[in-house]
């Protein structure tokens, strides 16, 4: 049955997981963005309001993620309406916290279910998709885990090539996020384009170790493996203000690793224990809070749910 409206709400994610680049991601409990719909006589979505984001979306439906997102899975029903979109934004921009995927994959989650859900969750991934691949290419990575939930290996842009992952139960995460941007175009300009196979021998044991430790339920060898990336985050952690300072409080503190959440700023510490987690916050805060840096916090576990829809009428 056909809906007027919908909302839906898409969570934070963070991707790479330290040695795991473009194909690793996880779900994460706290804030997100929410998108709510309303059906139009006029053809394709267009943006009502935005709050959250200080002014800096776009508006224009062929330059937003959420109507470039909505207006894919529009297309593929032959739809002869459109959609009148309204976005909050619950995470910041450029803060390596899959921003983009959730707007686009709450806008298509909101826009199936205002069509009476004609697509199972999985099915919606192609739309979102088409939102993420304006902002940072085609890659899952964010998209996956933020429309699935848990922990997510991506080895390509099919839902074939998508699997979950078990979550540790013992698994706690602190993320830090200065107030600093850090646009996933500029984070990938800095990666090397070739590297030795000693290296890549190394990486890919890492990844190994990694999906290993999530099966055996062992955060401490999954934290390991994570904080063992020779590639990407030495590459990128001049980009990430205070990370050695933040990764030794934190460490002291009672975290196991410390990694750069997808492109960064974002920090995400990696604990055993929901009051560890929730201090370790805390020393993160007070590094930038003595350098003058604004960052926000959150503590918690993985999300085991994607996103969901909040309503349908």
């Amino acid at each position: 049955m056909a809906n007027t409206r919908a909302e839906a709400f898409a969570p934070a994610t963070v991707a790479n997981l330290g040695v795991g680049f473009d194909i690793l991601g996880m779900a994460v409990e706290g804030s997100g963005d929410v998108i709510s719909v309303e059906r139009r006589a006029e053809p394709d979505s267009i943006i009502i309001s935005i709050i959250g984001d200080n002014g800096k979306l776009p508006i224009e439906p062929d330059k937003n993620v959420a109507t470039i997102a909505a207006n894919a899975l529009l297309k593929a029903v032959q739809a002869d309406f459109g959609v009148a979109i309204r976005l909050k934004k619950g995470l910041p921009l450029a803060s390596g916290l899959g921003s983009s995927s959730a707007s686009s994959v709450a806008a298509a989650v909101a826009v199936n279910a205002l069509l009476g859900e004609p697509f199972k969750r999985e099915e919606l991934l192609p739309f979102t998709l088409e939102g993420e691949a304006a902002v940072s290419g085609y890659h899952a990575d964010n998209v996956a885990p933020c429309l699935l939930g848990g922990i997510t290996l991506t080895n390509g842009t099919e839902i074939e090539a998508i699997r979950k992952l078990p979550i540790p139960e013992n698994l706690y995460l602190a993320l830090v996020s200065p107030d600093v941007a850090v646009p996933t175009a500029d984070a990938r300009a800095v990666l090397p384009q070739e590297i030795s196979l000693k290296i890549m021998v190394h990486q890919t044991g890492a990844v190994a170790e990694l999906v290993d430790a999530l099966y055996r339920g062992d955060v401490e060898r999954l934290a390991k493996a994570m904080e063992s990336d020779k590639v990407v985050e030495p590459a990128r952690a001049h980009l990430i203000p205070q990370i050695e300072e933040v990764r030794f409080v934190a460490k002291r503190g009672g975290a196991m690793a410390v990694v750069i959440s997808g492109a960064g700023p974002t920090l995400c510490a990696i604990c055993d224990d929901a009051d560890v987690a929730k201090q370790v916050t805390m020393s993160m805060k007070a590094i930038y809070d003595n350098v003058n840096i604004d960052c926000r916090i959150r503590s918690g576990k993985v999300l085991k749910d994607g996103a969901q829809v909040l309503k349908a009428e």
